[in-house]
């Protein structure tokens, strides 16, 4: 590994940057006329059930987790989740590792998403100094002081005043105080092509983050809400094995509602977040589209109901 090169991520060309990011509405943006115009059938009084529900757990004081897979990230809908965390709508983020690094990059340098194919080629794909070298920086310094790797990451974000900082998730948890949990496997992503990687510190941090998704799978008991956003397999199998430790050691965690967002429904979201946890009370849901159409519309809608 020690062999490897890696180059500049200025030289890199990126799909995704900041000029094509979501924008929230003006303050006195009102969609309750379309809400009132969706019928009460179907998908239409599912999408106006789960938005009243965000909407009790958060004047409940309720935790609502938000779970995410990287195309999220790349479809520039940060700012409209920045917004709701920032209301205080969102109690916790849980990443794979794929947000962690988009998100890291947005915030280093206001684009992410380079051209795999292009750069697969000559043995460049993933091989950007900064972002490895940055990212697996703070998962070795997670390993050192016990801390988990979405604090590392957001941390150092922070702490080196990235400039694009108020487009990241990362740096928002720190801000606010709002937990990011980042659970990864071994050799998903490109920052573990680096030389830098250690798997071991890897493998520690994203355990102490597993741990902290436990406990706040804790606070989910009678009015919490789980939203999955696009994570077909990473993050419902984490979140199943968390619900399981809860109530092995005594949460009940049950009466909460959860919900798959995501271009086709799969399996594993099917099973370990909408049916499986709710079966001892509660409700899951399932909603097909777009992210960059469905994400703002949740978004906007709930934004209305506040």
């Amino acid at each position: 590994m020690s062999s490897i090169k890696t180059y500049p991520l200025k030289d890199r060309m990126n799909k995704v940057s900041i000029s094509d990011f979501a924008t929230l509405p003006d303050s006195q943006t009102d969609i309750s006329p379309f809400l009132q115009c969706l019928p009460n059938i179907l998908k239409g009084k599912d999408f106006l059930e789960i938005v009243d529900k965000i909407v009790v757990a958060y004047h409940n004081k309720k935790a609502v987790i938000v779970m995410m897979g990287g195309h999220v990230i790349k479809c520039g809908l940060t700012p409209l989740l920045i917004a709701l965390a920032e209301r205080g709508v969102i109690t916790g983020f849980t990443f794979n590792g794929a947000s962690s690094i988009h998100d890291f990059e947005i915030a280093l340098i206001g684009e992410t998403s380079e051209d795999v194919s292009a750069y697969l080629q000559e043995g460049k794909f993933g091989m950007w100094e900064e972002t490895g070298k940055l990212m697996n920086e703070a998962i070795q310094n997670a390993a050192d002081n016990n801390i988990g790797m979405g604090e590392a990451l957001g941390k150092m974000l922070i702490d080196m005043n990235a400039p694009y900082n108020a487009y990241s998730l990362l740096a928002t948890g720190i801000r606010r105080k709002i937990p990011i949990t980042v659970h990864v496997a071994i050799g998903t992503d490109i920052i573990h092509q680096h030389p830098s990687a250690n798997g071991a510190a890897i493998g520690d941090a994203s355990f102490t983050d597993f741990r902290l998704l436990t406990q706040l799978v804790t606070q989910l008991e009678d009015g919490g809400v789980v939203l999955n956003f696009g994570s077909a397999v990473i993050l419902p199998e984490v979140f199943l094995k968390a619900l399981t430790i809860a109530r092995n050691l005594g949460h009940t965690v049950s009466h909460f509602t959860t919900a798959d967002f995501d271009m086709i429904q799969q399996y594993r979201p099917l099973e370990n977040v909408v049916k499986r946890p709710t079966e001892m009370g509660g409700k899951g849901y399932t909603f097909t589209g777009h992210h960059e159409l469905m994400i703002p519309l949740l978004v906007h809608a709930i934004m209305s109901r506040l």
